[in-house]
């Protein structure tokens, strides 16, 4: 029987759930009368706002996040949230990602008549009473998630990632180019710079080199990303120091854009032409927009978190991230350029 009701959980980051909405766009086309729901957090929640196959968009809170706020208030707070989702009487729950005891945890929780999810030999098994087992062999996020849904009947290859940019934010970004953009005979590359973890970023001075040999060929005009607020918060690290000292070192030159929130991330990154990431969620944000773009990986990651079905070079070192030299990113982001010359009409 076609199920009325099926709710994804991603409890996870950023990249997560913009690697889950190929798999949300297969149930929807599977099931188009089905009401869609989603279990997300209020650190990636903004991925999810306007996606035109979801109902229904559940935000519960870490106490990592709310720092400021009581433990029990938060829990109690997500309590009630799961009573409200078990009041909905779902036919099926998905536990998207890869085996995770409080994924499976939470997949329980939502009373759900038929729960999917990952599991590794027993564990997992009570949880999930739609039990899949992990493969060993590496497998990108995106076809990780859609082989959830094989139990649905629904199997084939993955499609693309899908994001829709907030239209307020679009706008903000569009005056935001009117006002301060010279260059216009240049591609408008975007440097995302800033990495949650720690192992995941690459030094500011490389950065200023990168950002010097862009400048002095010029290849390109630089739009600084960030996420604005001190290096030293606890809960969500920013980078301005990091921003201030290449703003600094290049004046007007390079277009400085702090990014406070996903929103304005997003609306960003569908406005530039090409894209240099870190590993984090900007490279699958820059994917769904269909950006070419640099990445700068560790190696480990490289095989389930590269860019999906858009034009990306991958870096990576054996060490980390912070290893990668600045010559390999410099002809990478020269190749970049070379290719979007070639494809992009002259005015």
């Amino acid at each position: 029987m076609e199920p009325r009701k099926i709710i994804f959980i991603r409890r996870d980051n950023i990249g997560d759930l913009v690697c889950t909405t190929p798999a949300i766009r297969a149930v929807r086309q599977a099931f188009p009368r089905a009401r869609l729901s989603i279990l997300v957090n209020t650190y990636n929640a903004e991925v999810i706002a306007n996606h035109p196959h979801i109902d229904r968009v559940y935000v519960f809170q870490k106490p990592k996040h709310a720092l400021e706020r009581r433990r029990a208030a938060v829990l109690w707070d997500n309590f009630r949230l799961f009573r409200e989702i078990r009041r909905e009487r779902y036919d099926v729950a998905i536990g998207c990602g890869m085996y995770n005891r409080t994924l499976s945890h939470y997949t329980f929780f939502t009373g759900a008549r038929r729960r999917i999810g990952y599991c590794r030999g027993s564990q997992g098994r009570f949880f999930y009473n739609v039990p899949v087992e992990e493969v060993k062999e590496p497998e990108h996020e995106v076809v990780k998630v859609f082989r959830l849904l094989a139990p649905l009947g629904i199997t084939g290859e993955p499609g693309d990632l899908f994001l829709v940019p907030d239209a307020v934010e679009v706008e903000k970004f569009s005056q935001f180019l009117a006002r301060h953009r010279r260059c216009r005979d240049l591609p408008l590359l975007g440097l995302a710079i800033s990495a949650r973890i720690r192992h995941n970023r690459w030094p500011v001075q490389k950065f200023i080199s990168l950002i010097e040999g862009i400048v002095a060929r010029r290849e390109a005009e630089v739009l600084l990303l960030w996420a604005p607020g001190s290096e030293k918060s606890p809960t969500y690290p920013g980078d301005d120091e990091s921003a201030a000292q290449i703003t600094r070192r290049f004046g007007d030159t390079v277009l400085a854009y702090p990014t406070p929130g996903l929103k304005a991330l997003i609306a960003a990154l569908f406005g530039v032409d090409l894209a240099l990431t870190l590993d984090t969620g900007s490279l699958h944000i820059a994917a769904a927009a269909k950006k070419p773009l640099v990445a700068l990986m560790n190696p480990g990651k490289a095989a389930a978190w590269y860019p999906w079905r858009t034009a990306g070079q991958v870096l990576v070192s054996p060490g980390k991230v912070e290893d990668i030299p600045v010559a390999q990113v410099s002809e990478a982001v020269a190749r970049l350029v070379a290719s979007w010359k070639r494809e992009t009409p002259l005015a």
